[in-house]
């Protein structure tokens, strides 16, 4: 069958997931929702160097909840609270349709009960579900480290380590303002309730831990941060402006799922500036070593196809791989929030 699809705001990851809707032959883009003024009334062709495509963006709720799609991909740009867009995604499973997110939300069952119940009905009501897809949240370790402690006779503990590079990040404001990245160590406490990035990527991250734990029936007695900042070595120069030597580079955020006080499940992210403080290269984008019988040791990476010249990343296009293969699992899903399944695999559209 063709699945008709939304696609909910058009940053960066937006685009690149729309892109992958109007390249398949099984999905069928019929509306585009933006915030901004600029882009409304615009052919989403003009805003994805190409040429029309017959579908007209639109900032007005009301247009897209008159559509009769079958599936809205939810991109919007994350913020906090973690929750900060469930008005409207509830507004769309009410009027029937399927949402997916790329910003988490793998896995309900570790939701405050009122935000669960709050989907529950919208979802009932539309007879639609809502789902979380991507990478990490998404598939790094919900998918890929569950599926491979399928190989083990016993399982003592889960490392899954994640670099980021964010030296090509753009914009001042969000790398120094937000991020803390240029700061004088100990100026931000990372581990505070107060710090935004902070309790946003906790919620988020904490999930993934739960979720992880859930699938391997590992009951935790909590889940602690351990997150730490640490100083440049040298002079930096990035896209954002200059890091001095002395002041924040490196961003290592650590999640730890406890039991009988000892941690069985890691999740760690390195966000850097450089390679300084890594323990593995940065070009490795996730390390997973699952402690057991046997100890399991995993490396992954993504690269460009042979031949691509486009400017989308190769992480970007992989978030929007995940997304658009678990569209057929959230059409047929129950009403409400639904966990992301172990496996979405690609299948070759008919």
């Amino acid at each position: 069958m063709t699945y008709k699809v939304v696609q909910w705001a058009t940053g960066a990851m937006g685009k690149t997931c729309m892109r992958g809707v109007i390249d398949r032959p099984d999905l069928e883009l019929v509306g585009v929702y933006v915030y901004g003024d600029r882009k409304n009334g615009q052919d989403v062709g003009s805003f994805l160097r190409r040429e029309d495509v017959g579908v007209t963006a639109t900032n007005n709720i009301d247009e897209i909840l008159a559509l009769e799609a079958d599936v809205v991909i939810h991109a919007a740009r994350v913020q906090p609270p973690y929750d900060s867009h469930d008005a409207d995604i509830c507004r769309l499973l009410e009027a029937g349709m399927n949402v997916i997110s790329i910003n988490g939300n793998t896995f309900p069952g570790h939701w405050p009960d009122e935000r669960r119940q709050r989907i529950e009905i919208a979802g009932r009501k539309g007879n639609a579900s809502f789902m979380g897809a991507g990478l990490n949240p998404g598939f790094a370790i919900e998918k890929l480290t569950a599926a491979a402690s399928g190989i083990c006779l016993d399982v003592t503990g889960i490392t899954l380590s994640e670099t980021v590079l964010c030296h090509e990040m753009r914009s001042p404001e969000y790398v120094f303002d937000l991020l803390g990245f240029g700061s004088e160590p100990g100026e931000i406490d990372p581990n505070g309730e107060g710090w935004a990035p902070g309790a946003l990527l906790n919620d988020m991250f904490e999930e993934v831990v739960a979720c992880v734990a859930d699938r391997l029936g590992i009951e935790l007695d909590s889940i602690r941060r351990d997150h730490r900042m640490l100083p440049a070595k040298q002079d930096l120069s990035i896209a954002a402006g200059k890091i001095s030597k002395g002041k924040v580079s490196h961003l290592d955020w650590r999640w730890r799922g406890i039991v009988d006080d000892r941690a069985v499940i890691n999740l760690e992210i390195a966000w850097v500036m450089d390679g300084e403080h890594l323990k593995l290269s940065p070009d490795d984008l996730w390390r997973i070593k699952i402690d057991g019988t046997p100890t399991v040791n995993l490396a992954l990476g993504l690269e460009a196809a042979k031949g691509y010249t486009g400017r989308t990343s190769v992480e970007q296009l992989a978030v929007a791989g995940g997304v658009l293969n678990a569209i057929p699992y959230v059409v047929d899903a129950a009403p409400g929030p639904v966990a992301t399944p172990l496996s979405t695999p690609w299948r070759k559209p008919a």
